[in-house]
């Protein structure tokens, strides 16, 4: 499973492409052979991009989890699936990102493609930085979240 790390500024050109960043690149044509899948964050305003295999397992996830017999989880199901589009990755290393995600979170020119171990967020690049947390912030949730064994951790 690949594991992407840091976090990139890049531009959107007038067509909605974004160049990646050759290290994700890389990992996802070694996972995924050139294809993703993009989905609308479930709780942040942004866009998750997720190798075809990452993906996989977060679609197996939700199956063991939700029951399609049931309304409920069958509507889940239905929504989980609705803001997302599998693309390639074109010959000079872009992807192309469609009209209806760029009006779902404001992309906007510039954007922070941001590794999260098994995905890239992908977010304008004012929100992204609007979004962090201040240090004593994140020092605090660290100790609720991970508890005691935080120091041997960070």
């Amino acid at each position: 499973m690949p594991t992407f790390k840091g976090d990139y500024k890049c531009k959107v050109d007038a067509k909605g492409r974004i160049l990646l960043p050759s290290s994700f690149r890389k990992l996802l044509v070694s996972d995924s052979e050139g294809c993703c899948v993009l989905r609308k964050n479930l709780y942040e305003n942004c866009i998750d991009l997720f190798s075809s295999e990452a993906w996989e397992r977060q679609v197996d996830i939700v199956y063991q989890k939700a029951n399609r017999l049931s309304r409920k989880k069958s509507g889940f199901i239905r929504e989980f699936f609705r803001d997302t589009a599998e693309l390639s990755i074109d010959n000079s290393g872009r992807i192309l990102i469609p009209k209806k995600f760029f009006d779902k979170v404001d992309l906007g020119k510039e954007v922070i493609l941001a590794g999260q171990r098994d995905k890239i967020e992908i977010w304008n690049a004012t929100a992204y930085e609007e979004s962090a947390w201040n240090e004593e912030d994140f020092s605090n949730y660290a100790d609720e979240i991970l508890g005691s064994d935080s120091s041997e951790i960070l």
